[in-house]
């Protein structure tokens, strides 16, 4: 059997190389390789679609690569997995910066407010636990959660439901339709967390920062067959 290639797309943002390194451990047998060309995405048989701080930073860089057209072909044919702002950048529109997206999925993005929430967190902050009432919630929301699968999907296959996963963001998914989603977490309001349709799945936590579930997602991800 060919081994499986999968371009992560470099386009300046993103742990790209830890992403690279959870992959490789979870997948020996693929081909790995970071995809900062459009014959990089082409050639790919799957696609990661990583993404990490500002969206429209995130936006305007991967326009200036010349890379978007690029991921929305793949993303109309072949496996793809998006990951933190990756997963973002799949939806309409971002609050934050008022970014237009790439629009793959109806939706927006927003952020973490009200009532519930402290305006900031120092840097490191780990995921707070709500002890009383007034407590607020630090955002970023920096830490492990549990994560629910509300839908069966192969990407899961192994994973216990309600496992945890590792998050830094401060900005979730609002998909206009609630069948896109296939995992929830919890943090002062349920919160969809993974999306799935036909090739795509996304995620909003770190699978490379996830220890052994995370590695668990990666392998199906790269065993799924479409």
């Amino acid at each position: 059997m060919k081994s499986p290639s999968i371009a992560i797309v470099d386009y300046g943002m993103g742990n790209l190389h830890s992403v690279a390194r959870a992959l490789m451990h979870a997948a020996p047998h693929a081909n790995v390789y970071l995809a900062s060309d459009v014959a990089g995405i082409k050639s790919a048989d799957r696609i990661v679609f990583p993404g990490q701080g500002a969206m429209p930073d995130c936006m305007r860089n991967l326009a200036q690569s010349g890379l978007s057209d690029a991921v929305l072909e793949a993303a109309a044919s072949k496996p793809l997995l998006g990951v933190c702002v990756g997963e973002q950048m799949l939806f309409e529109r971002s609050e934050e910066g008022n970014a237009a997206c790439l629009g793959i999925f109806p939706g927006i993005v927003k952020r973490f407010q009200g009532q519930r929430y402290a305006t900031t967190a120092p840097e490191n902050t780990p995921l707070a636990a709500i002890t009383h009432e007034n407590e607020k919630l630090k955002v970023p929301h920096m830490g492990w959660s549990r994560v629910k699968q509300t839908r069966a999907h192969p990407v899961w296959q192994g994973i216990p439901d309600e496992a945890y996963f590792y998050f830094v963001h401060s900005y979730f998914v609002v998909p206009d339709n609630d069948s896109l989603t296939v995992g929830t977490a919890l943090y002062g309001q349920v919160f969809a967390c993974a999306v799935a349709r036909d090739n795509i799945f996304a995620v909003q936590f770190h699978p490379e920062k996830s220890a052994g579930h995370g590695l668990r997602l990666y392998r199906n991800f790269v065993e799924w067959d479409i």
